[in-house]
């Protein structure tokens, strides 16, 4: 199994709209195939660093899932959502894998 780590830069004036990005994917992101941890949104401290994070199998089956989001209708609308508002200003994706349970690379 393993762990996407999506962090986010964004507009700390358009958190409104970069949270309503993330219920979105709420709804897509599950019924696509990946295992939905959540979106989280900047409270205190930094008021421009986000994240969202997901579980999948392995990279083939992120592939498979990259491909059903990009043919959902809302996954599509989300995406343009985003680009027309420009509330992230940059995203980084980190995979991890974790070990703390014993599971073999």
């Amino acid at each position: 199994m393993l762990t996407c780590i999506i962090r986010y830069d964004i507009d700390p004036t358009k958190r409104a709209q970069f949270e309503e990005y993330a219920r979105r994917w709420g709804q897509c992101i599950p019924r696509n195939g990946a295992d939905l941890v959540g979106y989280f949104s900047p409270r205190e401290g930094s008021s421009t660093l986000a994240y969202g994070i997901y579980h999948i199998e392995n990279l083939a089956a992120y592939e498979a899932y990259r491909a059903r989001l990009a043919a959902d209708p809302l996954g599509k609308q989300n995406y343009d959502f985003a680009m027309s508002q420009g509330f992230i200003r940059s995203e980084d994706r980190t995979w991890l894998q974790r070990v703390d349970q014993g599971e073999a690379p």
